[in-house]
């Protein structure tokens, strides 16, 4: 009798199930129906009289000056070398600029100029993907979040080719599905990576798993269950996309094993303005009273410059035992929100703390040839963060020439910091008293030993340029346009 009554429950269960999926399938289909009609309503045909062909890159924070810009304006300026009938979208969230001040902006930052205009798609709900907005569950809000910024993007363009060149994989499934465009991405760092699980469960600090976590061995698990879960579903809306590109090795074995896309999967490394940096004449080294160390790299929490001024104290403290030339700090990167300001300002308070704050300097947003000037000065390139995915600032230092000392883990040390042709091309630390102690051996060094080095990394650099970039990303975003 009790098989009985599950069974006369499962029966109607099964059927009314079916009915729902039916009903969200028709859903679906309605709405993507709806929004086909939509896109004829929205786009006009050229002077030509053909429709161009709109590809739209989703970018919510393009005006920032990162790496991650970088890439986006360099793809942009490829498709318009390459194909005529393209018109070039941005979905960006930056409503407190104008279009032609973003543009003017990439190339002042980049020296990137456009071959021609780009249509920008200003997003009111920018404010879905700030991490600031979600104080846990941080991963699943944004990701979320990003979805309803997608659908806001979605309902005011619908383009033919849509390529999500920031890292919102949870909009790939709204764009393919119901906007029924070819979709490809760009990814510079995973959202969620087999090193994030490693880090919760074996119950180590970091900025992203706080200490009142790790001290909880419940809280612990719960929190490998949901990013487990969280893995599972990136994975599934990662590897409905067409084309996948991603920025270096690293990057590549973690999508590999979470998206499991490998037939549509190819390494792109990110365009580095290496010319103009290889233009700064590499001369032996003038000054030897005062010698420079430079970091270039947005002030966000992973960049870890806490690490940088901690190690450069402890430098400092063991240089003053005897007569050594003069050193100072220079960190110079991009401000995007009162978050990094409030960052600097704390970054300032630490270089008070240690007494050295006559020895740093912070140089915020500032224009491309004052960078340039800086690297041409600096003997050392700084650069922190655990498993960079790949370090564009890095790149830059080394065909700046300087010599490059940076972490190892991720890009750096699997794709640039390698030696080229069997000779060193930089150095990698991994904690405080590494980064101190690889820092004084550089500097005791002579000049003719640490040219020779640089000019090892410069040679190196050249897989990294901008023209290399045009020819892998071109082959790899091919598919789309067939």
């Amino acid at each position: 009798s009790c098989f009985r009554l599950l069974w006369s429950l499962l029966i109607p269960a099964l059927f009314l199930s079916g009915i729902l999926c039916v009903c969200l399938v028709v859903l679906l289909w309605g709405i993507r129906l709806w929004i086909q009609q939509r896109k004829k309503q929205l786009t006009s045909a050229g002077k030509d009289g053909k429709r161009p062909l709109l590809v739209a890159f989703f970018h919510p924070y393009c005006n920032a000056g990162g790496g991650g810009e970088r890439v986006l304006w360099c793809a942009i300026r490829t498709l318009q070398k390459k194909y005529r009938n393209v018109t070039c979208v941005v979905y960006t969230g930056d409503r407190d600029v104008t279009g032609e001040e973003i543009v003017e902006g990439a190339f002042r930052r980049f020296n990137i100029k456009l071959i021609h205009p780009v249509k920008f798609v200003f997003l009111e709900k920018r404010y879905l993907v700030e991490a600031s907005l979600y104080p846990h569950f941080t991963l699943l809000g944004q990701s979320l979040g990003s979805a309803f910024l997608g659908w806001e993007a979605l309902l005011k363009c619908v383009p033919d080719i849509y390529i999500d060149s920031m890292g919102y994989a949870f909009t790939l499934p709204l764009f393919k599905y119901l906007g029924g465009c070819h979709v490809g991405c760009y990814v510079h760092y995973p959202t969620i990576s087999s090193d994030m699980l490693s880090v919760v469960r074996n119950q180590d600090t970091r900025f992203n798993n706080a200490a009142f976590i790790t001290n909880n061995p419940v809280f612990s698990k719960f929190k490998l269950v949901y990013y487990y879960f969280f893995a599972f579903m990136y994975g599934l809306v990662g590897s409905c996309s067409d084309v996948i590109m991603v920025n270096s090795s690293w990057t590549l074995n973690h999508i590999l094993s979470l998206w499991r896309a490998g037939a549509c999967t190819s390494v792109v490394y990110p365009p580095c303005d290496v010319q103009t940096f290889l233009d700064i004449p590499l001369e032996e080294e003038k000054s030897t009273t005062e010698y420079s160390i430079v970091s270039v790299s947005q002030f966000r929490p992973e960049k870890d410059h806490p690490l940088q001024i901690r190690a450069f104290a402890k430098l400092l403290k063991e240089k003053r035992l005897g007569q050594q030339p003069s050193l100072k700090l220079i960190l110079i990167g991009g401000c995007r929100n009162p978050q990094d300001e409030e960052r600097v300002n704390n970054l300032k308070h630490l270089c008070e703390e240690l007494g050295v704050s006559n020895n740093v300097t912070f140089r915020i947003n500032i224009p491309f040839e004052e960078l340039k000037r800086h690297l041409a000065e600096a003997t050392i390139g700084l650069h922190t963060m655990w498993n960079e995915h790949f370090g564009i600032g890095v790149v830059e230092c080394m065909a700046a020439g300087t010599v490059i000392l940076a972490h190892n883990s991720g890009g750096p040390k699997l794709d640039i910091v390698v030696p080229y042709e069997g000779h060193t091309t930089g150095f990698l630390a991994e904690n405080e008293d590494n980064y101190a102690e690889t820092m004084a051996y550089i500097l005791s060094l002579s000049p003719e030993k640490r040219l020779e080095i640089r000019e090892n990394a410069r040679r190196s650099v050249h897989r990294f340029s901008d023209q290399h970039f045009e020819e892998t990303f071109l082959l790899s975003v091919e598919p789309l346009f067939k």
